[in-house]
C-alpha cells in the first residue's frame, strides 16, 4: 500500500494514500478503530479505487486515504494529554486539506465512527456525506426510550444491553488506568495476541470462531501492528481521552447526507429513530450478515454500500 507521513498538530501522521487510475475519482477519508488498524482495510482499498477490476463501474471510483490514528500503529504516540477523539477530527480535516481536496466523502466505524462524525461536524463545508457501519446514538431525553420501536428493535435493544453488562471490561480498564493494562500488553506477545483476539472472537458474525471469517495471517497480521510498534498502552488511552476530553465535541446536528450501513452482529447499534435528531440519514442498509469488522468480514457488502450511497452525493 501507498503509505506516508506528515506532521500535524505536533505528531508523526501515518496515512495510507491510494488515487484511482479513473479520472474524477470522489475522495474518502476511512478511519479504523480498536483493537483495529489499517490493515483491516486490505480487501476494500482494491475495489474503491479500482472498480473496474472488481465488478464494478468507473462511476464509483474513490481516491482513498486511511490514516493511522495517533497513538496506532505507525503514527506518533501523544506525549501530552488531550488528544481525544474531536481533537483527532481535527487532525484529519487537516489532512485531507494538506491533500489538496476541497470536497470529501468520510466513513468508519468503531472509534472511526465516532471520528467520522466529527470531521462531519467540524468540517461541514468540505464534507459531502458521512457513512458510517457503526450507528449510535442515545435515547431521546425525557421520554420512554422503547417508544416507537418495532418489537425487533427492542429485542437488539436487549441484546446491547447484554454485551454492556457483560462484554465491556476492557472499556473500563482502558478507559481508567490505560498505561497499567498497555505495561503489561507491550510485555507479552502472548497476552496482547490474547486481548485482541477475545474482541475478534465476540465481536464477529463468527459464532465464537473467528478462524471462520478471518485467516490467522489477517489476525496476526493486526497484533503484529501494535508489538512492533508497542502502541498497546497509548491506543488504550482513547477510552481514557473519550471520557476526560479537553476538546469540545462539535454540537448540534450532522446535515451532511448520513448512511447507515447495519450489520446484524454489530456489537454497538442504536435504532434509527434515536439516530435521526442527530444525523440527516438518508440512507439505512440492513444487511444480511456481519459484525464489528465489516470491511474485513464482509467487504463485498461492505464496498456495494458505500458505492450506492456516494453516488448520491458525488
Amino acid at each position: 500500500m501507498e503509505q506516508f507521513t506528515t506532521t500535524i498538530d505536533g505528531l508523526t501522521i501515518h496515512f495510507v494514500h491510494r488515487k484511482s487510475k479513473h479520472p474524477g475519482a470522489f475522495p474518502l477519508l476511512i478511519t479504523h478503530g480498536w483493537p483495529g488498524s489499517i490493515a483491516e482495510f486490505t480487501k476494500i482499498i482494491g475495489p474503491l479505487t479500482n472498480p473496474t477490476a472488481h465488478g464494478g463501474s468507473a462511476a464509483d471510483a474513490f481516491d482513498v486515504v486511511m490514516p493511522s490514528i495517533p497513538g496506532f500503529g505507525f503514527s506518533g504516540t501523544p506525549r501530552e494529554p488531550g488528544f481525544d477523539p474531536a481533537r483527532i477530527a481535527q487532525i484529519e480535516a487537516q489532512l485531507m486539506a494538506r491533500l489538496g481536496y476541497t470536497r470529501y466523502g468520510v466513513q468508519g466505524g468503531d472509534w472511526g465512527s465516532i471520528i467520522s462524525t466529527q470531521v462531519a461536524a467540524r468540517d461541514p463545508e468540505h464534507v459531502a456525506g458521512l457513512h458510517l457501519n457503526m450507528c449510535i446514538g442515545a435515547a431521546p431525553a425525557g421520554a420512554d426510550p422503547n417508544e416507537g420501536l418495532t418489537s425487533a428493535e427492542i429485542a437488539r435493544l436487549k441484546i446491547r444491553q447484554g454485551f454492556q453488562a457483560e462484554e465491556t471490561g476492557y472499556q473500563q480498564i482502558q478507559g481508567t488506568k490505560p498505561q497499567t493494562i498497555g505495561i503489561a500488553l507491550n510485555d507479552s506477545p502472548v497476552a496482547l495476541a490474547a486481548w485482541i483476539v477475545e474482541k475478534f472472537r465476540t465481536w464477529c458474525d463468527c459464532d465464537g470462531h473467528p478462524e471462520t471469517v478471518f485467516t490467522r495471517d489477517e489476525l496476526l497480521t493486526n497484533i503484529m501492528i501494535y508489538w512492533v510498534t508497542e502502541t498497546a498502552a497509548s491506543s488504550a488511552r482513547i477510552y481514557y481521552e473519550s471520557r476526560h476530553p479537553t476538546t469540545p465535541a462539535a454540537p448540534g446536528r450532522i446535515m451532511a447526507p448520513t448512511a447507515c450501513a447495519d450489520f446484524p452482529r454489530e456489537i454497538i447499534w442504536s435504532p434509527r429513530r434515536w439516530l435521526e435528531p442527530r444525523y440527516n440519514i438518508t440512507r439505512w442498509t440492513e444487511l444480511p450478515k456481519g459484525g464489528h469488522f465489516a470491511a474485513l468480514e464482509q467487504p463485498q457488502l461492505l464496498v456495494e454500500d458505500v458505492r450506492a450511497f456516494f453516488r448520491t452525493v458525488r
